[in-house]
């Protein structure tokens, strides 16, 4: 299998995974975006419920170089993320990608722009858990992905009162969608956004690192 080393800190990924993923015009994507580090089930258990809540045709699991508001000493190579991320999504709606490194975005509201501009035939809908709600404020150009790109937030054990409690939930506060009309998401001009209750996994990147187990993102 042909291998990519061209970009910096893809070494060891196959050329696939930094395409961008395939997809037909007028489709719905939805974009799970995240250092993935490492993977785990409670990330496929948000991938399916925006999937099925949704109604979306395809989801791109986006495994990111690294998360600017986060500390990278212990982050896997990118190739690892990848590799563990295709183990765990196991759907064939699910695409695992790259993509990101090969254009060397560092940010959400960059990769969103890249994505309007080579597909503008396409509509995005932008996934996040809701410990990420908590600090989407922080987010560089927060208030343009906001404006620019529906957004559904899925709720997260012990995250649940960001929903009342974040800056950006407050800002957003009246382009907030009624969780019924979720399905209606893809098809509302942003800004637009819904928070979805649904099974949640209290599994963790962060206790899974510290060989623990449970509770954050």
């Amino acid at each position: 299998m042909k291998r990519s080393s061209f970009v910096p800190g893809t070494q060891g990924l196959d050329a696939a995974a930094l395409r961008l993923p395939h997809v037909e015009a007028g489709m719905s994507v939805g974009l799970l975006g995240g250092s993935f580090n490492p993977p785990h089930p409670g990330h496929r258990l948000v991938a399916e419920l925006a999937l099925r809540r949704l109604e979306l045709d395809r989801l791109w699991w986006m495994v990111t170089p690294g998360n600017p508001l986060k500390d990278h000493g212990d982050l896997r190579s990118l190739a690892d993320r990848v590799t563990a991320s295709r183990a765990i999504a196991r759907d064939p709606r699910i695409c695992v990608t790259a993509f990101e490194a090969r254009y060397q975005v560092r940010y959400t509201a960059d990769t969103l722009a890249l994505l309007r501009r080579i597909r503008p035939d396409v509509t995005f809908v932008w996934i996040m858990g809701a410990d990420s709600l908590s600090t989407f404020h922080l987010w560089q150009g927060w208030r343009r992905i906001a404006a620019t790109t529906a957004i559904c937030v899925v709720d997260r054990p012990g995250a649940t009162l960001s929903l009342l409690s974040s800056p950006a939930a407050q800002t957003l506060s009246r382009s907030r969608m009624a969780e019924r009309d979720a399905s209606r998401l893809k098809h509302r001009k942003p800004p637009a956004w819904v928070f979805l209750h649904g099974p949640r996994s209290a599994v963790s990147s962060t206790k899974l690192r510290a060989g623990t187990g449970a509770s954050s993102s």
